[in-house]
């Protein structure tokens, strides 16, 4: 069974920077599709950020394009969120997911819908004060 553990989470001014790291047990990590989604509380509707696929291929929500960067190390099994000029409305609780067979998930709209992802972290969360 996987199991993600994410962190790195906690309070910044808006336009600050913050990084979220998810720790992924599992032998065939490489293989992952590994994202981030998040949401405003426990129970509301997941939010999609970003996703990156096994060759390192990322792919951004239209509100994490071009100050999130989503990346991954396959030598420590970790997958990163660089958040920069972040604004209250990053607000939530960010968690980490993973697609552990992700044949032909990458073309298709799974990759930005919770349902698409089979293992998830338990969450961190963000508050940005403005």
């Amino acid at each position: 069974q996987v199991q993600l553990v994410e962190s790195g989470g906690g309070l910044v001014q808006a336009g600050g920077s913050l990084t979220l790291s998810c720790a992924v047990s599992g032998r065939t990590f490489f293989n992952y599709a590994m994202a981030w989604f998040r949401r405003q509380a426990p129970g509301k509707e997941y939010e999609f950020v970003a996703v990156i696929n096994w060759d390192e291929t990322p792919y951004y929500a239209d509100s994490a394009m071009s100050r999130f960067t989503i990346s991954r190390d396959n030598t420590e099994n970790t997958v990163n969120l660089q958040m920069n000029s972040l604004e209250p409305e990053d607000t939530a609780y960010y968690y980490c997911a993973a697609q552990t067979s992700p044949t032909a998930f990458w073309f298709s709209t799974a990759k930005t819908r919770a349902a698409g992802y089979d293992s998830w972290g338990q969450g961190t969360q963000v508050i940005i004060s403005s």
